[in-house]
């Protein structure tokens, strides 16, 4: 069984987590910057099985896309490029953001900390992840 690995993708920063092989917890990953994301990924997977990819789409409350919604679906196509034999999953990544500054804070993590934006790149991304496996256990 491969890992499942979650991705927060934006412009700048991209956000990673990562299953433990049993699938059943969702980990902070990495923060890597955008143009490296796929260099990143290549070696890990190489490193470790991967069974599956998760992406964050962003989507306003309405359900429209967002002005972040059309870069997804760029990365969207170069993953699937860049990995055909792995499938991608995408999964609503409203409010993720907020509920990882929210984590960091009830978990005693330092203000500078929280203010690091790749710690709330690399706890969205677990959110997604763990939102993802809650779904298939449904």
């Amino acid at each position: 069984m491969g890992r499942i690995l979650a991705i927060d993708y934006g412009t700048k920063r991209v956000g990673l987590a990562a299953t433990d092989v049993l699938q059943i917890i969702a980990n902070p990953l990495e923060t890597v910057h955008a143009k490296d994301v796929l260099t990143y990924l290549k070696d890990y997977v190489q490193r470790e099985p991967v069974e599956a990819f998760v992406l964050g789409m962003p989507k306003r409350l309405s359900g429209e896309d967002t002005d972040a919604t059309q870069h997804v679906v760029g990365f969207h196509r170069q993953l699937q490029k860049a990995f055909p034999g792995i499938p991608v999953h995408l999964i609503d990544e409203r409010f993720t953001s907020k509920i990882a500054q929210q984590a960091m804070l009830s978990g005693g993590m330092k203000k500078k900390d929280r203010q690091d934006k790749g710690n709330v790149d690399r706890i969205s991304a677990a959110i997604i992840l763990q939102s993802y496996l809650e779904s298939r256990s449904i």
